[in-house]
């Protein structure tokens, strides 16, 4: 038998929160407008979507996207169902459906065993069958650190498409998962403990919020993810020309996340997601621990819409565009 290894242990930044930062993200891609190709594109680069699509024909759009990152848990099986979950979501997150799926596995095979890597690709075929999605082969490469997740190709209707610049004033804003990984999956990297409320929430699909926000005619939303509540929360009102207004009182967090962030277990990611909205937020009243919770690194988070879905939490709404991005209330 193997001795059990802590895969956190080979990460610098667990799951969502090893991501690039966004304020250096955005001056990496500045200008790097999409390349020429002879689809019409509806969505590319501008705001920061979750997908590219392209229109294949008046019914059909093909929507595309790849994610992969650390590990978030010590288990190889859950590790894979959460970033095959985390990858599909992007398709969901623009109200599409994944067709297809290729793993994207980064391995050292001189300190991982290979049965490990095994474990992880299992994960992610049965979260890929949950959603009907086929998984069909991929590519790995001999790394430094493990890393996994998939390149996925759906489809959606054009008329049907959530994209972050389609929210208007005086609509809700739900949110259909709680928030609280970031800080837990911390604590799981720190001292082992294990966290199983969160583990369900992150291999979640995002399929039934999003057909609901479809049948409820919701055209703009996102998924939250590395960049916290608070980040995503920005760009949809960068890019729809709006301030979004968050009831803190009323997020949804997981059992457990207060104590986490109470007792330390900050990412760095975290942090710098609250450093890069401080600027044009207006935090209210909301003191350190309450912004440190809504800008935490989220991995496989769900989906913020502007309107009402059923089973999610309106956390907020979408007012005219005032002098910050975010206010807090």
């Amino acid at each position: 038998m193997m001795e059990p290894v802590r895969l956190t242990k080979y990460a610098r930044g667990g799951g969502c929160a090893c991501k690039i930062p966004p304020g250096e993200l955005e001056i990496m891609v500045a200008g790097l407008g999409p390349a020429t190709g002879t689809a019409e594109l509806l969505v590319g680069l501008d705001h920061g979507d979750d997908a590219a699509v392209v229109r294949l024909d008046e019914r059909t759009g093909l929507v595309s996207t790849a994610d992969f990152f650390t590990p978030v848990v010590d288990d190889a099986y859950d590790w894979g169902r959460i970033a095959a979950a985390n990858a599909l979501s992007d398709v969901y997150a623009m109200g599409g459906t994944p067709l297809v799926a290729l793993n994207l596995l980064c391995w050292p095979r001189d300190v991982l065993p290979l049965e490990l890597a095994r474990e992880v690709l299992r994960g992610g075929q049965d979260v890929a069958r949950e959603a009907g999605c086929h998984l069909a082969g991929g590519h790995s490469v001999d790394d430094d650190g493990p890393k996994y997740g998939l390149a996925v190709t759906g489809t959606v209707r054009p008329e049907e498409l959530i994209t972050l610049d389609g929210g208007r004033a005086g609509v809700p804003l739900s949110l259909t998962k709680p928030l609280g990984v970031g800080v837990l999956n911390t604590r799981h990297k720190a001292t082992g403990e294990s966290f199983p409320e969160a583990v369900a929430t992150m291999s979640a699909l995002n399929r039934e919020a999003a057909r609901a926000a479809v049948a409820a005619g919701i055209r703009c939303g996102t998924d939250v993810t590395g960049f916290g509540l608070l980040g995503h929360a920005s760009k949809l009102a960068r890019a729809s020309q709006v301030t979004v207004a968050i009831d803190t009182a009323r997020v949804p967090y997981l059992a457990g996340a207060r104590e986490a962030l109470r007792d330390g277990f900050v990412s760095g990611g975290s942090r710098r997601n609250l450093e890069w909205v401080t600027q044009w937020t207006d935090f209210g009243a909301a003191d350190e621990a309450e912004r440190l919770l809504l800008a935490d690194a989220q991995t496989s988070g769900g989906l913020l819409v502007a309107g009402e879905v059923p089973g999610a939490v309106v956390v907020g709404e979408l007012l005219p565009r005032g002098e910050h991005l975010v206010v807090l209330r």
